[in-house]
């Protein structure tokens, strides 16, 4: 820890005070994007990665989701897809107000405990414990779900939430969204308990394996601003011949693994 208890309950506020202006402005814009990623960087500086506050504001979607309704009196005046924004603004802007109360906890925690104790380290233990679990159910049960050739990546996806269902494993699927270097990502599963993401690949035609090498490491990038456990789970319909080869280069990364499942 780098800051004394003035610096951090400072630049706490400094983070509280700017989110005025961030409610004139839009989710994953260029100044939302800039004060969230400053935002996590302090609060895991100062609470740390196992910290509830930091948690809490990681893990903020920033747009609204699950199933919602849309008014249709509404849609007189606005067509489908500006009420469907304004439903995700509407959250935004809510989500901002529970940034507030996060940062200001933060700031109670500080002025209650001091600096040196209101940092939290990840349980290791239950990270461990729980990618465990996620990998025995990719390389022991997804294949026996699989019955027939797999055409796309949403099969493969679908028979894999229903083990986790089955399992009692929390997840979130596709309601992550990551921004970086302008561009956004979304996770296909995330773990918000174990700190992992996990994202599947489809091999399923000669020359495919090159191209999933580099969705792969331009995914890592992203991932791990959010995420330090990072999985990849490729579905490999008979292209990959060495399997230790295409894993080794991206597993050399802190965090990330790579399974690959034969059909």
């Amino acid at each position: 820890m780098g800051l004394s208890q003035e610096q951090a309950i400072n630049r706490l506020q400094e983070l509280v005070n700017e989110i005025q202006s961030l409610k004139k402005d839009v989710a994953f814009s260029e100044a939302h994007t800039r004060w969230l990623t400053n935002a996590l960087s302090l609060t895991e500086e100062i609470f740390g990665k196992g910290s509830r506050i930091y948690l809490s504001l990681a893990h903020l979607t920033w747009h609204r989701t699950g199933s919602f309704y849309v008014d249709p009196l509404d849609q007189e005046t606005m067509d489908y897809n500006e009420a469907i924004k304004q439903i995700h603004h509407e959250s935004y802007l809510e989500q901002l107000n529970t940034a507030i109360g996060l940062l200001k906890a933060g700031i109670d925690q500080v002025n209650l405990y001091g600096i040196g104790k209101v940092y939290h380290a990840p349980d290791a233990s239950k990270e461990v414990g729980g990618i465990i679990k996620i990998i025995n159910l990719a390389e022991t049960k997804l294949r026996k779900t699989i019955r027939e050739l797999p055409k796309t990546e949403k099969e493969i996806q679908d028979r894999f939430e229903d083990l986790l269902v089955a399992t009692d494993i929390k997840y979130l699927r596709e309601q992550n969204r990551i921004v970086y270097s302008s561009k956004t990502y979304q996770p296909d599963f995330s773990f918000t308990e174990i700190n992992a993401v996990l994202e599947m690949k489809l091999c399923d035609k000669a020359g495919r394996e090159k191209a999933i090498i580099s969705e792969i490491n331009d995914d890592i990038l992203a991932y791990k601003t959010k995420y330090p456990n990072v999985i990849f789970l490729i579905y490999d319909l008979g292209h990959i011949r060495d399997v230790n080869r295409f894993k080794e280069d991206v597993e050399s990364q802190d965090g990330v693994i790579v399974l690959v499942v034969k059909h």
